[in-house]
Formats: C-alpha cells, structure tokens, sequence
C-alpha cells in the first residue's frame, strides 16, 4: 500500500485528536493528517478551495459521532449536499466511543459510512482499514 495523501480527523475529543494523530504518524501511512474540532470545521474545511484553487480531498476521514456545535450525524446529513468534487474518493469511517448497538444500526443507514470503528483507533484497527480500502493502486 502506498502512502496516503491526507487524512482528516473530525473529533472534539483533544485527548483522542493526540492519540490518534501520534498513531498516524507513527505509522506513517499519510502525507499529513487535519484535525477539525466538529462536523462544522470540517464542511468548512472540506468547502473552502485552498490556495491552488482546488478543493481539499482527503482520501480518508475519521468520524466522530457526539461533538458540540454540528455532531456526526448532521455532518452526514449536510455532507449529501456538498459538491461531489469536494467528496470524490473520500472514505468515511465513523468513530464511536459507544458501545450500544444504536450507532451501528444508524451508521448503516448512511451510504456515505465506509465503515465503523470504537475508539480509541489502534495500528491493527488502522492497518486493517487501509488493507480493506487502499490495497489495491487507486
């Protein structure tokens, strides 16, 4: 597997932004990593064309559900209205410290959840998803 471009992680959470951010780049498996502290920094992200013009894509965006001013789930609600260009090729996983069965059953009801993983993410978690997502050249 190649090295990812980039990745952006959605989560409010500043002890699990560092976690997971020192896993990625540890493991260096992305060019960098974005961290956005809500589902609003990160359509805001995702919508703003940066200097070259063109819009960021993330090849990989971590999730999470409950955050304050726009949670999970209204980012994926509002994320079906974003230009397609701003989504092209972005796999959405969604990250949950939850452990009810609830999260599991909504997040098959979005089409744009890749997959779904507990925190914390671990290299095992983290290498599985890349195996099943990006083995393949792209």
């Amino acid at each position: 597997m190649s090295k990812l471009g980039s990745i952006l992680l959605i989560d409010d959470s500043d002890a699990d932004n560092f976690i997971h951010c020192r896993r990625l780049d540890k493991m260096g498996v992305a060019g960098e990593v974005v961290v956005r502290k809500n589902g609003k920094e990160g359509l805001d992200y995702l919508t703003t064309p940066g200097a070259e013009g063109r819009y960021p894509c993330p090849d990989l965006l971590f999730l999470d559900i409950n955050m304050p001013v726009m949670d999970g789930w209204e980012f994926l609600d509002a994320y079906y209205h974003v230009p397609e260009e701003c989504r092209a090729a972005v796999m959405v996983v969604m990250l949950t410290s939850s452990v009810g069965d609830l999260d599991y059953a909504r997040a098959r009801e979005y089409t744009t959840i890749d997959a779904h993983e507990s925190k914390p993410l671990t290299k095992e978690k983290i290498n599985s998803l890349l195996d099943r997502y990006f083995a393949a050249p792209r």
